[in-house]
């Protein structure tokens, strides 16, 4: 059943993501607010398609940030990186550069407001970056960032990457990290998906300011503390 499941969702919500991507090229020439509307739209869609048809549905612990803060995520799945969203007032995505240099997707993915990260880009791409992250904070909108750079499998605790220590030492935000468990029921190496909760587990606020060591161990312990609690 679970199979049945995830071909499904796989037929419908990819099957519309490939006009949303089309239709995102000419509603982005509306600008930011019409593009931004269609991209929740999308990541509803996504959340509909999670629980009516995998089953998967979210519960929240702790207190989302409201207004601008630095927001790490742990990343298991998929499933995060479009719920998340949902959970903030309309979030810039710290984002690969390769997926804003996508065509016509990728003109829509920057007028959204994202930061694309070009690890290889050296001063002038971290200077663009701060940029992205200061028109954010003007707008007085949180900044997500997966700080482990990549999904991890339930049960590893990779060290964050140098970017986040960067990002939090450039825009002095309060951080509030994110545990998430969504691999149980979503791995990232398979296509079956299982139903039930993830938890989105929203840590206390830790201030800015402090040295590169103390934020990032309190931040890897606290996206990893569902990790814990289970093990």
């Amino acid at each position: 059943m679970a199979a049945l499941r995830s071909l499904l969702f796989a037929l419908i919500f990819y099957g519309w993501t490939v006009v949303a991507v089309l239709l995102a090229f000419p509603i982005s020439l509306f600008g930011t607010k019409a593009i931004r509307g269609w991209c929740y739209a999308w990541v509803r869609f996504h959340r509909l398609c999670a629980n009516h048809i995998l089953g998967i549905h979210s519960r929240v612990e702790g207190t989302p940030p409201r207004g601008a803060a630095l927001v790490p995520v742990k990343h298991q799945s998929m499933y995060e990186t479009m719920e998340i969203v949902l959970m903030l007032d309309q979030p810039a995505l710290v984002l690969k550069r390769e997926l804003a240099d996508i065509p016509l997707w990728g003109w829509a993915v920057r007028r959204y407001g994202n930061i694309p990260i070009d690890r290889a880009g050296g001063a002038a791409a971290l200077r663009r970056m701060m940029r992205a992250g200061e028109a954010a904070i003007s707008e007085g909108r949180p900044i997500i960032i997966f700080p482990e750079g990549t999904r991890v499998p339930p049960g590893q605790q990779p060290p964050l990457q140098p970017g986040f220590a960067g990002l939090y030492r450039a825009l002095k935000l309060p951080v509030v990290p994110v545990a998430v468990d969504s691999g149980r029921l979503a791995p990232r190496n398979s296509f079956v998906k299982r139903p039930g909760i993830v938890t989105f587990r929203f840590g206390e606020p830790i201030p800015p300011g402090l040295k590169r060591d103390e934020i990032e161990a309190r931040v890897h312990e606290a996206i990893n503390a569902l990790e814990l609690a289970n093990a």
